[in-house]
């Protein structure tokens, strides 16, 4: 039976190389565990900084720092071994020149061991993505709704409607022609997707893109429904596990108040015990 462990690594070539091809497809990850199942399935493995949300509890991925990307990185670089690991760079962490993203990029590289990494921005970017594929780091682009800028697009609003369209445009061919391997496009029309899609000579991975792109992402806690604080239109709920969940951890809590659990079958030795009583007596 073949395993991930028969099958090469896909790398940044790679995923370039599937443009206009069989859809790519792409999940987030944060745990060892949680990556060994996905790397199963998918051709991408990001770390996005989506895990400040659906693991922190933060309110937004402006609080998410470096350090936290490289641990969680580092965890999910144990469970993947064929998809292509990317990881986020976090706010703060590229803007403020190439440099910056340079020494920030360098150390995801060399302390996750990452396929690439991800950064967000367009035209504004495309300084900093050359800089860093030219220094031998891969860039996956991220345009249209980029949440770290949220506060300046006023909301998590669809982006690229009427004349604003031509912005994302320009966007595309500025990351591609900057150097970038692939580019997420979240949050745009499907009309202008399917236009970028196919004037963009690198891949284009949609979330809340339509079908049109060439692949699709999504974040795994949204799609397995264990992220409830708010749900996307764009996302499709595959699972219901927090409701399993719940069932599952309510169902332990009342067998161990009526002391049904432990059973015998899970005690050592003489598993018949003698119980104390409540009250004491």
């Amino acid at each position: 039976m073949s395993t991930t462990r028969d099958l090469k690594a896909l790398t940044p070539p790679d995923i370039a190389a599937r443009k206009g091809q069989t859809p790519l497809v792409a999940l987030t990850a944060y745990t060892t565990p949680m990556a060994q199942l996905v790397d199963a399935h998918c051709d991408i493995v990001l770390v996005g900084d989506s895990v400040g949300m659906v693991v922190h509890g933060l309110p937004s991925t402006l609080q998410v720092t470096l350090d936290m990307m490289i641990l969680h990185g580092r965890a999910v670089r144990r469970g993947v071994e064929r998809a292509l690991l990317v990881v986020d760079m976090p706010f703060g962490s590229f803007e403020e020149s190439p440099q910056q993203a340079f020494r920030s990029a360098a150390r995801i590289m060399t302390e996750t061991e990452a396929g690439a990494v991800k950064l967000e921005g367009g035209e504004t970017m495309a300084e900093t993505i050359a800089f860093l594929t030219r220094r031998g780091i891969p860039v996956m682009a991220h345009i249209g709704l980029t949440p770290q800028a949220v506060n300046t697009l006023g909301g998590y609003r669809v982006q690229g409607r009427g004349a604003d369209a031509e912005r994302i445009l320009r966007d595309g061919r500025a990351v591609a022609e900057a150097g970038a391997f692939s580019v997420v496009v979240e949050k745009v029309p499907g009309v202008l997707a399917a236009r970028l899609t196919a004037e963009c000579p690198i891949p284009t991975i949609g979330i809340g893109a339509s079908s049109a792109c060439d692949g699709q992402i999504l974040v795994i806690d949204d799609m397995l429904g264990v992220f409830t604080a708010f749900k996307p239109k764009f996302v499709k709920t595959y699972a219901d596990l927090a409701t399993i969940a719940d069932g599952a951890i309510a169902a332990y809590a009342a067998e161990v108040r009526e002391r049904r659990f432990p059973g015998p079958e899970h005690a050592f030795g003489d598993a018949r015990g003698a119980p104390t009583p409540a009250n004491g007596a």
